[in-house]
Parts: C-alpha cells; structure tokens; sequence
C-alpha cells in the first residue's frame, strides 16, 4: 500500500512563521535595554561623585575654580594644588563644558632636556605631566582618556614648542610655575583665548631656576595692578597626602632646602 503524504498549504506555514516571529518582536521590545543619547558618551559609562575639599583651602581653592577664568595656586607638595586641578579639568571635559584640556609645564629637568629621550613628543613629556594625567584618567577612564589623546581633545605642549599657538574653549593647567622664567611666563598666557579656564600651579620656595621666577612676576603684577586673578595659597597645615609627607615637607623647610 502507498502511503499518502499530507501536505499543509504553504500560506498556513507563512503565517505561522509571520505569528512566532511577532511574538518574538514583541518579547524583544518589552525587554529591551533603553540607552539615553542624548547626554554625554561618559555619563552612563561612569557615574563619579563631586569633587570633595578637605580643608578650608581647598573649598576656596574649588570656589576660585568655579567662579574665576584664571587662577593662581600657590604652596607645598601634598595639598592637592595639582589634583584638584586636574579632576576638575576632566570633569568639565566630561561634562562637554570644555573642548580641550591643555597641560603643560617648564622642562627643567635634573641633567637632562627632553630632547634626550626617545620617542613622540607626547612619549617624552609624560613623565613629567604623569601626576595629572593618572588624576584625569582616574576621573574619565583610562580608554577614553586614550581616544581623547588620539583625537587631540587632550594634549601636552612642552614649552619649546608653546610660540605661535593659541587656545580657545579649554582648560589649561600650568603645573610647576615656579620653574617658568617670566620670559616663558609671557608666551603662555599670551597664548590664552577666549572660552578658556587657567590654572597657574607652583610653589616658588621650590624654585630651581637661577634667575627670577616667572611665577613670583606673575604675582606681583596680579598684586600691584590689582589684576582679577584669584591668588589660593596653601601652607603646611593644609597637606593632606599623608603624615609621612607633611613631616618631610617640615622637616625640609626647618632646614630651608
């Protein structure tokens, strides 16, 4: 006997197919993951709380930040002058308040210039700029902190190759002022344009030029001309980066090294 094959029509097949496959649309929906695109690319990624001071300094210190385009901050390793700065500056960036975090600061190394090391210019810059730049990827994210190098949004000028440029729309810190002769003092903040935030960071007791300070220059004009430019000033009583390093900060300064 021959066995009789029972075939289904073709359009009952389709529709069933039609309805799991709606069905499956419709789990898929009910399911799904919503993503805003609207804010910013870090907001969902890193959620940081903000910037908290730890004395009095530091709160007229984030104060000066949020209400003044240019600020000079002055006093001994270990009160947070460069952190600060440099949490600060990244959260602008992540904010998209800010298109650009410029760092910098004078090459005065013990021996040696720049030129002696290998590679990029951003390669031989680093260790220098290395506190603030563990501080923003600290705030950002090491990955994104990367992507912003490459695209520019970040970036180191040593002083050698400051002349010419101008900046609009960043945050510049100057780390190490004290070290800036007043020569070099003039082309950075002659570089400045507009929509920028400056921050001037040193300690002119650590001075290793021979000639006068550009930094002890800039105070003094911001002083006798009555400039608008914020001067916070920390002291020993406000270091904050251990025991051990206040009681060497001390200790040095007994000894006036």
């Amino acid at each position: 006997m021959i066995g009789v094959r029972s075939f289904k029509p073709r359009s009952w097949s389709l529709s069933k197919h039609h309805e799991k496959q709606r069905r499956k649309t419709r789990r898929s929906i009910e399911t799904a993951q919503v993503f805003d695109l609207t804010g910013s690319k870090f907001q969902g990624e890193r959620s940081l709380p903000p910037i908290k001071p730890l004395n009095a300094t530091q709160d007229d210190y984030l104060d000066a930040l949020k209400n003044s385009s240019q600020v000079v901050v002055l006093g001994p390793a270990g009160t947070g002058k460069t952190w600060i700065a440099a949490t600060y500056a990244a959260d602008l960036f992540r904010q998209r308040r800010i298109r650009k975090i410029i760092l910098t600061r004078p090459n005065v190394p013990s021996g040696r210039s720049l030129g002696y090391f290998p590679g990029t210019l951003e390669e031989k810059f680093g260790p220098w700029a290395a506190p603030v730049i563990e501080a923003i990827k600290e705030r950002i994210g090491t990955a994104a902190f990367d992507i912003a190098i490459k695209n520019g949004d970040i970036e180191m000028v040593p002083f050698e190759v400051m002349r010419g440029r101008s900046w609009r729309d960043a945050f510049i810190l100057l780390d190490e002022a004290q070290n800036a002769t007043p020569a070099e003092m003039k082309t950075f903040l002659t570089r400045i344009g507009e929509e920028c935030k400056v921050v001037i960071n040193g300690d002119v007791s650590q001075c290793d030029l021979r000639e006068t300070s550009g930094l002890r220059t800039v105070i003094h004009l911001i002083k006798s001309q009555m400039l608008p430019v914020p001067i916070v000033e920390f002291t020993l009583n406000d270091i904050v980066r251990s025991g051990v390093c206040e009681m060497w900060v001390r200790a040095f300064e007994e000894v006036h090294c």
